[in-house]
Protein backbone atom coordinates (compact mmCIF):
# COMPACT_ATOMS: atom_id res chain seq x y z
CA UNK A 1 0.00 0.00 0.00
CA UNK A 2 1.26 3.46 -0.59
CA UNK A 3 -0.45 6.38 1.24
CA UNK A 4 -0.25 9.89 -0.57
CA UNK A 5 2.84 11.18 2.12
CA UNK A 6 4.77 7.90 1.28
CA UNK A 7 4.12 8.68 -2.32
CA UNK A 8 5.66 11.71 -1.96
CA UNK A 9 8.58 10.69 -0.60
CA UNK A 10 9.02 7.82 -3.25
CA UNK A 11 8.99 10.78 -5.66
CA UNK A 12 10.92 12.90 -4.76
CA UNK A 13 14.34 11.45 -5.97
CA UNK A 14 12.47 11.98 -9.05
CA UNK A 15 12.60 15.40 -8.22
CA UNK A 16 15.19 17.91 -9.22
CA UNK A 17 17.09 20.02 -6.72
CA UNK A 18 16.35 23.69 -7.05
CA UNK A 19 19.46 24.78 -9.63
CA UNK A 20 21.70 27.42 -8.37
CA UNK A 21 22.21 29.03 -12.05
CA UNK A 22 19.67 29.16 -15.00
CA UNK A 23 19.57 25.74 -16.66
CA UNK A 24 22.18 25.15 -19.25
CA UNK A 25 21.46 25.02 -23.13
CA UNK A 26 20.18 22.19 -25.10
CA UNK A 27 17.56 21.27 -21.61
CA UNK A 28 14.79 19.34 -23.22
CA UNK A 29 10.74 21.04 -22.26
CA UNK A 30 7.07 19.77 -22.31
CA UNK A 31 3.65 21.50 -22.31
CA UNK A 32 1.65 21.42 -19.61
CA UNK A 33 -1.40 19.24 -20.13
CA UNK A 34 -4.67 19.20 -19.13
CA UNK A 35 -5.78 15.22 -18.15
CA UNK A 36 -6.95 13.60 -14.93
CA UNK A 37 -4.80 12.64 -12.34
CA UNK A 38 -5.03 9.45 -10.41
CA UNK A 39 -3.59 8.10 -7.20
CA UNK A 40 -2.68 4.43 -6.86
CA UNK A 41 -2.51 1.63 -4.27
CA UNK A 42 0.06 -0.75 -5.23
CA UNK A 43 -1.11 -3.64 -3.99
CA UNK A 44 0.00 -7.69 -4.82
CA UNK A 45 -2.65 -10.13 -6.05
CA UNK A 46 -3.02 -13.44 -6.91
CA UNK A 47 -4.66 -14.45 -11.17
CA UNK A 48 -6.84 -17.09 -11.56
CA UNK A 49 -10.06 -17.73 -12.84
CA UNK A 50 -13.50 -16.69 -11.57
CA UNK A 51 -15.80 -18.70 -9.43
CA UNK A 52 -15.66 -22.47 -7.80
CA UNK A 53 -17.97 -25.12 -9.08
CA UNK A 54 -17.60 -28.66 -7.74
CA UNK A 55 -19.95 -31.48 -9.20
CA UNK A 56 -21.21 -34.49 -8.00
CA UNK A 57 -23.03 -37.50 -8.88
CA UNK A 58 -26.93 -36.40 -8.48
CA UNK A 59 -28.42 -39.19 -9.93
CA UNK A 60 -27.94 -42.96 -10.04
CA UNK A 61 -24.23 -43.78 -9.17
CA UNK A 62 -22.08 -46.07 -11.52
CA UNK A 63 -18.36 -46.38 -12.45
CA UNK A 64 -16.39 -43.05 -13.94
CA UNK A 65 -16.10 -44.05 -17.62
CA UNK A 66 -14.34 -40.52 -18.53
CA UNK A 67 -14.01 -37.50 -17.43
CA UNK A 68 -12.58 -33.94 -19.19
CA UNK A 69 -9.32 -33.05 -19.37
CA UNK A 70 -8.36 -30.62 -16.93
CA UNK A 71 -7.19 -27.28 -18.49
CA UNK A 72 -10.04 -27.66 -21.16
CA UNK A 73 -12.83 -25.78 -21.73
CA UNK A 74 -16.56 -26.43 -21.81
CA UNK A 75 -19.45 -25.17 -23.32
CA UNK A 76 -23.20 -25.79 -23.61
CA UNK A 77 -23.95 -29.29 -24.64
CA UNK A 78 -20.69 -30.50 -23.85
CA UNK A 79 -19.71 -33.50 -21.81
CA UNK A 80 -19.27 -32.96 -18.27
CA UNK A 81 -18.07 -36.61 -17.37
CA UNK A 82 -19.62 -39.94 -18.31
CA UNK A 83 -21.36 -42.56 -15.19
CA UNK A 84 -21.15 -46.05 -16.57
CA UNK A 85 -21.56 -44.92 -20.03
CA UNK A 86 -23.91 -42.32 -19.62
CA UNK A 87 -23.26 -39.08 -20.61
CA UNK A 88 -23.77 -35.95 -18.14
CA UNK A 89 -24.44 -33.11 -20.33
CA UNK A 90 -23.65 -29.41 -19.43
CA UNK A 91 -26.40 -26.99 -19.83
CA UNK A 92 -26.29 -23.12 -18.69
CA UNK A 93 -28.39 -21.98 -15.73
CA UNK A 94 -27.83 -20.80 -11.72
CA UNK A 95 -30.57 -23.37 -10.50
CA UNK A 96 -29.22 -27.01 -9.89
CA UNK A 97 -30.75 -29.83 -10.97
CA UNK A 98 -33.14 -31.63 -8.08
CA UNK A 99 -35.24 -33.64 -10.11
CA UNK A 100 -36.44 -35.66 -13.10
CA UNK A 101 -38.28 -33.18 -15.70
CA UNK A 102 -40.69 -34.99 -18.06
CA UNK A 103 -44.36 -34.87 -18.78
CA UNK A 104 -46.71 -34.04 -15.49
CA UNK A 105 -44.01 -32.21 -13.53
CA UNK A 106 -45.51 -29.06 -11.50
CA UNK A 107 -44.27 -25.76 -13.46
CA UNK A 108 -40.98 -24.34 -11.86
CA UNK A 109 -37.69 -22.51 -13.20
CA UNK A 110 -35.82 -25.63 -13.80
CA UNK A 111 -37.93 -26.64 -16.53
CA UNK A 112 -37.89 -22.51 -17.77
CA UNK A 113 -34.13 -23.16 -17.98
CA UNK A 114 -34.23 -26.30 -19.72
CA UNK A 115 -36.48 -24.95 -22.50
CA UNK A 116 -33.84 -21.88 -22.59
CA UNK A 117 -31.13 -24.30 -23.13
CA UNK A 118 -33.36 -26.54 -25.45
CA UNK A 119 -34.03 -23.54 -27.99
CA UNK A 120 -30.11 -22.02 -27.93
CA UNK A 121 -29.30 -25.52 -29.10
CA UNK A 122 -31.28 -25.64 -31.54
CA UNK A 123 -33.82 -28.25 -30.86
CA UNK A 124 -36.99 -26.10 -29.97
CA UNK A 125 -38.44 -24.33 -32.94
CA UNK A 126 -42.11 -24.96 -31.97
CA UNK A 127 -41.14 -24.52 -27.93
CA UNK A 128 -42.64 -21.77 -25.81
CA UNK A 129 -40.27 -20.91 -23.31
CA UNK A 130 -41.90 -21.40 -20.06
CA UNK A 131 -42.46 -23.03 -16.60
CA UNK A 132 -44.43 -25.53 -18.10
CA UNK A 133 -43.54 -28.97 -19.26
CA UNK A 134 -45.41 -29.39 -22.31
CA UNK A 135 -45.39 -31.70 -25.01
CA UNK A 136 -43.47 -29.27 -26.94
CA UNK A 137 -40.67 -29.39 -24.32
CA UNK A 138 -40.94 -33.61 -24.58
CA UNK A 139 -40.25 -33.29 -28.16
CA UNK A 140 -37.25 -30.67 -28.08
CA UNK A 141 -35.53 -32.93 -25.71
CA UNK A 142 -36.19 -36.05 -27.99
CA UNK A 143 -34.41 -33.90 -30.60
CA UNK A 144 -31.64 -32.85 -27.85
CA UNK A 145 -30.75 -36.26 -27.29
CA UNK A 146 -30.61 -38.07 -30.55
CA UNK A 147 -28.34 -35.21 -31.64
CA UNK A 148 -26.21 -36.05 -28.55
CA UNK A 149 -26.71 -39.92 -29.19
CA UNK A 150 -28.50 -40.31 -25.87
CA UNK A 151 -31.12 -42.46 -25.21
CA UNK A 152 -34.51 -40.49 -26.74
CA UNK A 153 -36.76 -40.69 -23.75
CA UNK A 154 -38.15 -37.40 -23.59
CA UNK A 155 -37.86 -36.87 -20.14
CA UNK A 156 -34.68 -35.46 -18.27
CA UNK A 157 -33.39 -37.96 -15.71
CA UNK A 158 -31.77 -36.52 -12.69
CA UNK A 159 -28.14 -36.23 -13.20
CA UNK A 160 -28.71 -36.48 -16.80
CA UNK A 161 -27.65 -32.54 -16.99
CA UNK A 162 -25.89 -30.86 -14.37
CA UNK A 163 -27.06 -26.82 -14.77
CA UNK A 164 -23.89 -24.56 -14.19
CA UNK A 165 -23.64 -20.29 -14.69
CA UNK A 166 -21.60 -20.56 -18.39
CA UNK A 167 -18.73 -21.98 -20.11
CA UNK A 168 -16.35 -23.83 -17.25
CA UNK A 169 -12.75 -24.56 -16.93
CA UNK A 170 -11.63 -27.88 -15.98
CA UNK A 171 -9.99 -27.22 -12.31
CA UNK A 172 -9.52 -30.55 -10.96
CA UNK A 173 -10.58 -33.98 -11.66
CA UNK A 174 -11.96 -35.60 -8.50
CA UNK A 175 -12.35 -39.06 -8.96
CA UNK A 176 -10.27 -41.66 -11.05
CA UNK A 177 -11.57 -43.22 -14.28
CA UNK A 178 -12.92 -46.82 -13.09
CA UNK A 179 -13.27 -45.96 -10.11
CA UNK A 180 -17.13 -46.56 -8.50
CA UNK A 181 -19.27 -42.63 -7.69
CA UNK A 182 -22.02 -43.10 -5.72
CA UNK A 183 -24.69 -40.45 -5.22
CA UNK A 184 -23.10 -36.92 -3.91
CA UNK A 185 -19.96 -38.33 -4.96
CA UNK A 186 -17.60 -35.10 -5.93
CA UNK A 187 -16.22 -35.83 -9.44
CA UNK A 188 -14.88 -32.55 -11.25
CA UNK A 189 -14.12 -29.24 -10.42
CA UNK A 190 -14.85 -26.52 -12.26
CA UNK A 191 -14.29 -22.70 -12.39
CA UNK A 192 -15.56 -20.26 -14.95
CA UNK A 193 -13.76 -18.65 -17.61
CA UNK A 194 -12.95 -15.32 -17.10
CA UNK A 195 -9.90 -14.14 -15.74
CA UNK A 196 -9.70 -12.48 -12.49
CA UNK A 197 -7.25 -11.01 -9.77
CA UNK A 198 -7.76 -11.25 -5.92
CA UNK A 199 -6.23 -8.86 -3.62
CA UNK A 200 -6.77 -8.19 -0.33
CA UNK A 201 -6.63 -4.32 0.96
CA UNK A 202 -6.24 -2.85 4.78
CA UNK A 203 -9.63 -1.49 6.04
CA UNK A 204 -7.94 1.84 5.66
CA UNK A 205 -7.76 1.65 1.79
CA UNK A 206 -10.63 -0.36 0.75
CA UNK A 207 -13.03 2.98 1.43
CA UNK A 208 -11.34 4.49 -1.67
CA UNK A 209 -12.22 1.76 -3.86
CA UNK A 210 -15.39 1.14 -5.67
CA UNK A 211 -16.69 -1.68 -8.12
CA UNK A 212 -15.94 -0.10 -11.53
CA UNK A 213 -12.60 1.90 -10.51
CA UNK A 214 -10.11 1.24 -13.45
CA UNK A 215 -6.73 -0.63 -12.32
CA UNK A 216 -3.52 -1.59 -14.01
CA UNK A 217 -1.93 -5.04 -13.60
CA UNK A 218 2.04 -6.26 -14.58
CA UNK A 219 1.39 -10.11 -15.13
CA UNK A 220 4.70 -11.92 -14.60
CA UNK A 221 6.57 -11.32 -17.67
CA UNK A 222 6.11 -7.74 -16.92
CA UNK A 223 3.51 -7.63 -19.49
CA UNK A 224 0.90 -4.67 -18.86
CA UNK A 225 -2.74 -5.21 -18.62
CA UNK A 226 -6.27 -3.54 -17.82
CA UNK A 227 -8.51 -4.38 -15.26
CA UNK A 228 -11.63 -3.23 -13.52
CA UNK A 229 -12.92 -3.88 -10.16
CA UNK A 230 -15.54 -5.72 -9.87
CA UNK A 231 -16.44 -6.04 -6.31
CA UNK A 232 -15.17 -4.92 -2.58
CA UNK A 233 -16.50 -7.30 0.20
CA UNK A 234 -18.03 -5.51 2.86
CA UNK A 235 -16.92 -7.90 5.37
CA UNK A 236 -13.00 -8.22 6.48
CA UNK A 237 -11.20 -11.44 6.87
CA UNK A 238 -8.05 -12.34 8.96
CA UNK A 239 -4.77 -12.99 6.87
CA UNK A 240 -1.92 -14.51 8.97
CA UNK A 241 0.57 -11.95 7.01
CA UNK A 242 -1.64 -8.94 7.16
CA UNK A 243 -4.17 -9.03 10.25
CA UNK A 244 -7.54 -7.97 8.90
CA UNK A 245 -8.07 -7.42 5.64
CA UNK A 246 -10.69 -6.64 2.91
CA UNK A 247 -10.94 -9.25 -0.37
CA UNK A 248 -11.39 -7.19 -3.45
CA UNK A 249 -12.29 -8.84 -7.14
CA UNK A 250 -10.36 -7.55 -10.51
CA UNK A 251 -11.61 -8.28 -13.66
CA UNK A 252 -9.36 -8.13 -16.60
CA UNK A 253 -10.62 -6.06 -19.32
CA UNK A 254 -7.30 -5.62 -21.72
CA UNK A 255 -3.85 -7.50 -22.15
CA UNK A 256 -3.81 -11.68 -22.37
CA UNK A 257 -1.64 -13.63 -19.69
CA UNK A 258 0.14 -16.29 -20.47
CA UNK A 259 -2.30 -19.50 -21.76
CA UNK A 260 -2.94 -21.42 -18.55
CA UNK A 261 -0.88 -19.77 -15.52
CA UNK A 262 -3.14 -19.87 -12.97
CA UNK A 263 -2.69 -18.28 -9.21
CA UNK A 264 0.26 -16.09 -10.30
CA UNK A 265 1.12 -13.18 -8.05
CA UNK A 266 0.78 -10.12 -10.50
CA UNK A 267 1.50 -6.54 -9.36
CA UNK A 268 -1.67 -4.29 -9.70
CA UNK A 269 -1.86 -0.38 -8.82
CA UNK A 270 -6.11 0.06 -7.90
CA UNK A 271 -7.03 3.92 -8.33
CA UNK A 272 -8.02 5.46 -5.24
CA UNK A 273 -8.54 8.82 -5.86
CA UNK A 274 -8.96 10.87 -8.77
CA UNK A 275 -8.75 14.38 -10.06
CA UNK A 276 -10.38 14.75 -13.27
CA UNK A 277 -9.59 18.00 -15.98
CA UNK A 278 -6.48 19.18 -14.10
CA UNK A 279 -3.30 20.95 -15.10
CA UNK A 280 -0.02 18.17 -14.82
CA UNK A 281 3.25 18.00 -15.73
CA UNK A 282 6.20 15.04 -15.58
CA UNK A 283 7.09 14.71 -12.35
CA UNK A 284 10.76 14.98 -13.27
CA UNK A 285 10.07 18.79 -13.60
CA UNK A 286 9.14 19.60 -10.42
CA UNK A 287 11.97 22.00 -8.96
CA UNK A 288 12.14 21.11 -5.03
CA UNK A 289 12.70 24.52 -3.02
CA UNK A 290 13.52 24.94 0.57
CA UNK A 291 10.97 24.28 3.65
CA UNK A 292 9.18 21.53 0.83
CA UNK A 293 7.79 23.80 -1.74
CA UNK A 294 8.08 22.78 -5.31
CA UNK A 295 8.76 24.95 -8.25
CA UNK A 296 8.35 24.33 -12.70
CA UNK A 297 11.03 26.74 -14.79
CA UNK A 298 9.27 28.13 -17.96
CA UNK A 299 11.82 29.25 -20.91
CA UNK A 300 12.18 32.77 -20.58
CA UNK A 301 10.10 32.84 -16.95
CA UNK A 302 12.43 30.88 -14.82
CA UNK A 303 11.11 29.57 -11.59
CA UNK A 304 7.17 29.29 -10.84
CA UNK A 305 5.72 28.16 -8.08
CA UNK A 306 3.65 25.77 -7.90
CA UNK A 307 1.12 23.98 -5.33
CA UNK A 308 1.33 20.15 -6.26
CA UNK A 309 -1.32 17.52 -6.12
CA UNK A 310 -1.82 13.99 -6.77
CA UNK A 311 1.17 12.12 -7.96
CA UNK A 312 0.43 9.99 -10.80
CA UNK A 313 3.91 7.18 -10.82
CA UNK A 314 2.01 4.79 -13.55
CA UNK A 315 1.49 7.60 -15.87
CA UNK A 316 4.77 9.91 -14.18
CA UNK A 317 2.57 12.93 -13.89
CA UNK A 318 2.19 15.06 -11.22
CA UNK A 319 -1.24 17.38 -10.94
CA UNK A 320 0.23 21.35 -10.38
CA UNK A 321 -1.43 24.88 -9.80
CA UNK A 322 -0.52 28.02 -9.57
CA UNK A 323 -0.46 31.59 -10.37
CA UNK A 324 1.30 32.19 -13.83
CA UNK A 325 0.45 28.26 -14.96
CA UNK A 326 -1.40 27.66 -17.96
CA UNK A 327 -1.96 24.88 -20.30
CA UNK A 328 0.32 24.49 -22.98
CA UNK A 329 3.02 26.35 -21.42
CA UNK A 330 6.75 24.81 -21.77
CA UNK A 331 8.11 23.62 -18.60
CA UNK A 332 11.77 22.52 -18.42
CA UNK A 333 12.23 19.02 -18.03
CA UNK A 334 15.83 16.44 -17.06
CA UNK A 335 17.26 15.38 -20.60
CA UNK A 336 16.98 11.31 -20.70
Amino acid sequence: MVAAGVVLAATACAVRQSPARPAPPGVETTPVTRTDVAQRERVTGTLGFAGRHTVSVAGEGGVVTSLPVPGATLTRGGTVYELSGRKVTLMYGKRPAWRTLARGVPDGLDVLQLERNLKAMGHGAALTVDRRFSAATSWAVRRWQDAANLPVTGRVGLGQVVFLPGPVRVAARLADVGAPAGYGAEVVRFTGTARVIDVKLQPAVAPRIRAGDGVSVTLPGGERAAGRVTRVSRVAVTSAEQGAVIPVTIMLTGGTPPRGLDQAQVQVAITSRLHRNVLAVPIPSLVARPGGAYDVVAPGRGNIPVTIGLFDETAGLVEVSGPGLAEGMAVEVPPR
